[in-house]
């Protein structure tokens, strides 16, 4: 039955079971070099009549031994091996980010897009064994993530999201919603999906209900997300060809990016369960929403795989670590002597 380590990155450690060892060695040395400087040899004889320089050499030896030990139980030894198969239960769900320029407005701090990424940022603490992927969205989808569950990878591509994440202009809501059934999702297989959109639900004409009816048929929950001023609206952010910023205008008339909250309301009903939430300009915990409407939910296996298993033998070494010290506090530095 041949053994192994499982976190052998953890045996950095030792090197402060040397650390202690050198310690011990050189306090010996140390005591012995004071005592010779201030006492002189007749006196020494009857100051350290009893001091056991082995007795505190073995004193050191068995803290070292101590803290080498503990070290190698952090490593955790493990002996007969087999394998297991693991079968991973979640959900899938893609998050669908407007990154249009109507997302530049400032309407929430400090503007729509970054709220949004800050949001998704929040879900991923919330998120146990789902496989997240992402889509950017303007004009045109782009896939940025395939479904994963390196939450690392999928944090790095929501950290490059911007305006140009996308290959055109413009807010195509309906094209987002087929992209990430057609190219995200494997509609094949029998998983539990969730699509969470994020946008502020202007749409330049792609059907997005007909692509929400799409994905309720197909079984895939959709949570729609409004982001921005319902009411008065909020001018977008630009820059002019000569570097200076100013706002959107339209045959010399400032642009104005209003949430389309019905819109968005309509996508979400579209779809059994779907939710929309409408953030508006207010705030959103978005692990909270994400632990409430989707960790909470129907989980679905997601896939198997074969894992080495291992019985634990870190035990031994604590209670050698543990045997190391006692006899340590057990031992005196100095030898018995007779009168």
């Amino acid at each position: 039955m041949m053994g192994a380590l499982q976190r052998p990155e953890e045996l950095i450690w030792l090197w402060a079971a040397l650390a202690v060892a050198a310690g011990g060695a050189l306090g010996v040395a140390l005591r012995r070099r004071d005592l010779l400087r201030f006492a002189s040899a007749a006196m020494l004889r009857e100051i350290a009549a009893g001091f056991s320089v082995r007795r505190s050499a073995l004193r050191a030896g068995l803290v070292a031994l101590a803290a080498a030990a503990a070290a190698a139980a952090l490593a955790r030894p493990g002996f007969n091996p087999r394998a297991k198969e693991v079968q991973r239960v979640g959900r899938d769900v893609v998050f669908v980010v407007d990154v249009s320029r109507s997302m530049l407005a400032t309407d929430l701090y400090p503007n729509r897009l970054e709220r949004a990424k800050l949001a998704i940022g929040d879900a991923l603490e919330a998120i146990q064994g789902d496989r997240v992927g992402l889509v950017a969205f303007a004009g045109a989808a782009s896939v940025k993530s395939p479904l994963t569950v390196d939450y690392g990878f999928f944090r790095l591509a929501l950290d490059e999201l911007g305006t140009d994440s996308a290959p055109r202009g413009g807010t195509l809501i309906g094209d987002a919603i087929r992209t990430a059934l057609d190219e995200v999702f494997d509609l094949r297989e029998d998983r539990k999906r969730d699509i969470v959109l994020i946008t502020d639900g202007e749409d330049q004409d792609s059907f997005p209900l007909e692509a929400a009816k799409r994905a309720g048929e197909a079984g895939v929950r959709i949570i729609a997300i409004g982001l921005g001023d319902e009411a008065r609206g909020t001018p977008i952010p630009v820059v002019d060809a000569q570097g200076r910023p100013t706002t959107l205008k339209h045959q010399g008339q400032e642009v104005l990016s209003r949430l389309d909250g019905q819109t968005l309301r309509r996508i979400a009903e579209a779809s059994a369960g779907g939710v929309y939430l409408n953030v508006a300009t207010g705030n959103i915990n978005l692990d909270e929403v994400y632990a409430s409407l989707i960790r909470r939910a129907e989980k679905g296996a997601i896939d198997s795989a074969t894992a080495t298993v291992y019985d634990e033998a870190f035990q031994w070494l604590l209670g050698l670590a543990l045997l190391a010290l006692t006899a340590e506090a057990l031992i005196s530095p100095f030898r018995r002597t007779t009168a």
